[in-house]
């Protein structure tokens, strides 16, 4: 099955909230204020919630109590907020496609680990707009859960493959595409913003050109991940792309403590926004 048809699939049976769309619309508006832009979260209660709790977690780090939209409107940013309810919608659509092939807490879990690994290494990469990339993080599990109800035998398959090799290139081996790559596709038939569908769909084997430090933020991610699952070292891994790791010119101990922090994190982050 296509990536084509998969997205196809994922837009005839799950469609963005609308808070999500009028959100994006009002922070894209130069004429729209904080205010404007709170009156949309607390329209949501179960939005307002997860901004507030969010806002007062480890995942930004505030060293006072966040009591109200507005003042975590202040603190996080506009963006950040649209990023939660991107991470919100995106548990909705994933309890949308469970299967039984998958433990959703587990799959969930693992989600918001990838999304805190990746807004840490963009925040130790000093790049700007680190909060996106926890959303960037969840969003690149969503096709999997398509793939393994439309290819659950070759899904199977694929989970019973224990050679020693990234994700992104055994699911190419598989499925012709990386999870990823799908997925930033099914998000643009969504509407998600550019900042949000290009660097997914850039994370495809081989890649098409050199990653630049988004793609980078998104690979290192799953290098990491991977490494730390099968005991081993992210330069040990086979057909490794230094140069994406090379551009975040980021240490060992630098990938040890993002590592530390998002296993310490990720259960309750996950549980937060669950």
């Amino acid at each position: 099955m296509s990536i084509k048809t998969l997205t196809k699939f994922a837009t005839k049976s799950f469609t963005l909230p609308d808070t999500c769309v009028r959100l994006r619309d009002k922070i894209n508006d130069p004429r729209s204020s904080a205010d404007d832009i709170g009156a949309i979260i607390s329209v949501d209660p179960s939005l307002s919630a997860k901004v507030l709790k969010l806002a007062n977690s480890a995942l930004f780090r505030f060293p006072s109590q966040i009591e109200t939209v507005p003042k975590a409107l202040s603190v996080i940013g506009g963006e950040a907020a649209y990023n939660i309810s991107i991470a919100e919608t995106a548990n909705v659509a994933f309890q949308k496609f469970e299967t039984p092939s998958i433990d959703f807490q587990s799959f969930w879990n693992q989600a918001v680990m990838f999304g805190l690994v990746a807004k840490s290494i963009a925040q130790q990469a000093q790049i700007r707009g680190s909060e996106r990339f926890f959303a960037l993080g969840i969003l690149q599990a969503l096709s999997e859960l398509l793939v393994a109800i439309k290819f659950e035998d070759k899904y199977e398959r694929y989970l019973s493959d224990k050679s020693v090799m990234l994700p992104s290139i055994k699911q190419q081996s598989y499925f012709k595409y990386t999870f990823a790559q799908c997925s930033g596709h099914i998000c643009e038939a969504w509407g998600l913003p550019e900042s949000l569908t290009s660097p997914l769909q850039r994370q495809c084997f081989p890649p098409t050109k050199r990653f630049d430090q988004t793609d980078s933020v998104l690979y290192a991610s799953m290098a990491l991940l991977y490494a730390d699952a099968a005991d081993i070292k992210c330069m040990d891994l086979p057909k490794i792309n230094e140069q994406a790791l090379a551009n975040l010119e980021l240490s060992e101990e630098d990938y040890a403590m993002v590592l530390n922090f998002a296993k310490l994190e990720a259960t309750k982050i996950a549980n937060l926004l669950n």
